[in-house]
């Protein structure tokens, strides 16, 4: 018989991670949402941000909760700590595309630098 893969009570971190997804994203986007309509963040610099920190809030759940059931086995400390690694490396990494993402190509900066010394 096929089991529902998120009701499923023997996998309760996917679950989890499904919860942080939907919690960060309805904080992200009503954060974000007040910024674009107070003109601080275009449309697209919401969307990208939301999920971004959509998918940093379902890693940090997911970590967090696999932590705690490992912490509560006999012996699972260190699995516990190497899950919470993974997690903050899953964090980090999504910080870091997104930073090689935005980050402003070499031929842009040299053109905005001639720009700025025509206009000078």
């Amino acid at each position: 018989m096929n089991q529902p893969l998120i009701n499923n009570p023997s996998n309760p971190v996917l679950r989890s991670v499904i919860i942080g997804a939907i919690a960060s994203a309805v904080a992200s986007s009503t954060i974000n949402m007040r910024k674009v309509k107070n003109e601080e963040i275009t449309t697209k610099e919401a969307v990208k941000d939301t999920l971004k920190r959509t998918s940093q809030g379902a890693i940090a759940t997911g970590a967090a909760v696999a932590t705690a059931d490992y912490l509560s086995q006999k012996g699972g400390f260190f699995k516990a700590m190497t899950t919470i690694s993974i997690g903050m490396a899953g964090i980090y990494a999504l910080e870091v595309l997104d930073d090689k993402l935005n980050k402003p190509s070499e031929d842009e900066c040299c053109e905005e630098a001639t720009l700025i010394a025509k206009e000078q």
